[in-house]
């Protein structure tokens, strides 16, 4: 008779991504998140016996807690599947002792992207849970229970009833009240910019004010202003230097967590929350044609910009074949120094599975969340983009005006993805014309500001 596996993961879509991967005799279960905690009546952790929680069973589980007790008691070896982070691990074992496990049966296993090729080695490579990750795990989670019941009694008592104050609402609130004081504090500064709008081979274009006798100025009232205009407005306004120069751009690394969630705020118009919900549907899997259920991105909850090796091959041979050799430039980028480096920066599972391909079996948002990861990491392994940069020195009587202005030589990285501002550049760069030095301009009027 074959051994009979069973395989616990947290999401019935994960489960029915997995389940397509593996033999018949692998069972795949999901828990539904996590099935013990903390008391929701009482504290739940002793401070006099070196803060030990207390655990219990979660009210309304106790289907899913018989139901899983019977399928691991089946099983020959049960195969933990958790998500692979701090919260994960500690899911894992908390299943280990609630489903009453020997250490002999359990093995944990973890997908950085459910693919099948991911999904079947990691079974063949299990390992014991991690203790330091659950342990870091239940040190947030005993903090939150400490801060959170301790001080919410007096929120209800000071401000509103229904209140609640945790490890992150607590600093938050100190950052902001912070910063309303520095606020608060703030002297504002008068501060003047000085434009000249000129006539140039009679092309029209736009200059600022740099300074006096090569020295850098800054202009702080209207009388500094007044002052700049009287002198100049009756002089001979001419172009001093003009230099041309190459300017590169690189494209901006994958993404992590926080950057995800910034840029499909700026692109998408989506919350944090919305973000990470379609994110882990297109990680634990999504239907796709001819396919079946795959898992489309890498694990979703990371600080780290490690790519694998397999990856930036499958992306160079992507990019060479849809954009030619000047286009390819493998990038490697090094983790923060305080980034845990647990998993890859988020990435598409396939890059040649491109957001196009994808459209007819993703709803809007999973099409427009993927592209952006997809675009982001195709483009991060692209060129360099070239821009030919002109800047203008202009002088008249002593003061001088700066204007440049520069256009795209070789597209590089932006043929595919820009990054998005929060705010859009206030000084649009008007094209300059054709100036060579010493040449005379012709002033029209002055815009300050």
């Amino acid at each position: 008779m074959s051994k009979q596996y069973l395989v616990i993961v947290e999401s019935p879509a994960k489960a029915k991504t997995i389940g397509k991967y593996l033999g018949k005799e692998y069972t795949v279960k999901a828990c539904m998140g996590h099935l013990r905690d903390l008391p929701k009546s009482k504290l739940g952790v002793d401070p006099e016996q070196d803060f030990e929680p207390v655990y219990q069973p979660i009210k309304g589980k106790e289907d899913i807690i018989k139901d899983l007790k019977k399928s691991a008691k089946a099983a020959d070896t049960v195969f933990l599947a958790t998500d692979p982070d701090r919260e994960g691990e500690a899911i894992s074992w908390h299943l280990k002792h609630l489903l009453d496990l020997p250490d002999e049966k359990t093995r944990r296993v973890t997908f950085n992207e459910i693919t099948k090729k991911v999904v079947q080695e990691s079974i063949q490579s299990p390992r014991a849970i991690d203790q330091n990750l659950v342990d870091a795990q239940q040190a947030r989670r005993i903090l939150d229970r400490l801060v959170g019941y301790e001080l919410s009694p007096l929120l209800w008592k000071k401000v509103r009833r229904g209140l609640s104050a945790g490890r992150v609402q607590s600093v938050a609130t100190r950052m902001v009240d912070d910063r309303e004081r520095e606020i608060e504090a703030f002297e504002p500064e008068e501060y003047w910019t000085l434009d000249v709008n000129l006539l140039g081979g009679h092309k029209p274009f736009a200059a600022r004010y740099h300074g006096k006798d090569g020295k850098k100025a800054e202009l702080k009232s209207q009388a500094e202003v007044d002052a700049v205009v009287h002198e100049t407005e009756n002089a001979a306004f001419s172009v001093k230097s003009v230099k041309r120069t190459d300017k590169q751009r690189s494209p901006s690394p994958p993404f992590t967590t926080s950057t995800m969630q910034q840029e499909a705020s700026r692109k998408l118009s989506m919350t944090p929350r919305r973000t990470m919900a379609i994110a882990q549907q297109l990680y634990e899997g999504v239907d796709i044609a001819g396919e079946g259920t795959v898992g489309l991105i890498t694990y979703m909850r990371t600080d780290s910009l490690r790519l694998s090796e397999e990856a930036l091959a499958e992306a160079k041979s992507f990019i060479l074949g849809r954009y030619g050799d000047a286009y390819a430039k493998t990038n490697r980028y090094k983790a923060k120094a305080n980034a845990q480096d647990a998993h890859e920066a988020i990435r598409p599972s396939n890059v040649r599975w491109t957001p196009e391909d994808l459209k007819a079996d993703l709803t809007g948002e999973q099409y427009r969340l993927y592209r952006l990861i997809w675009s982001r990491f195709v483009a991060c392994q692209m060129s360099n983009a070239v821009y030919d940069s002109v800047s203008v020195e202009i002088e008249a009587s002593r003061h001088d005006f700066r204007a440049s202005s520069s256009s795209l030589k070789f597209a590089g990285y932006t043929a595919v993805y820009e990054e998005g501002k929060d705010e859009e550049k206030e000084e649009k760069e008007s094209p300059l014309p054709e100036l060579q030095e010493g040449d005379a301009l012709e002033l029209k009027d002055f815009a300050p500001s």
